[in-house]
């Protein structure tokens, strides 16, 4: 797979030093201007590995939670009431 490995240069823009990712590469994973990634360095290795932040998946289990607890309570809205007395 040609496509998935390159060699880049890290260059300055601003004040940050930038690692242009060619969108090909970033397609294979998902990625796209704006997605939230983590960065790390295995102990021992001289690499950073960038791995996709699956943000999306806990905001979906989030809102999923949110929804099951806001069905519980219309349904038993009277009851917790009298529970709270």
């Amino acid at each position: 797979m040609r496509d998935r490995v390159q060699i880049r240069r890290v260059f300055k823009a601003g004040n940050s030093l930038v690692i242009a990712v060619p969108r090909k590469l970033l397609a294979a994973v998902g990625l796209q201007e704006g997605s939230p990634v983590t960065f790390e360095i295995p102990e021992e290795k001289r690499e950073i590995v960038i791995k996709p932040l699956q943000v999306r998946e806990e905001r979906a289990k989030e809102q999923e939670f949110a929804s099951l607890v806001e069905d519980f309570i219309d349904k038993y809205e009277a009851l917790l009431r009298e529970l709270a007395k």
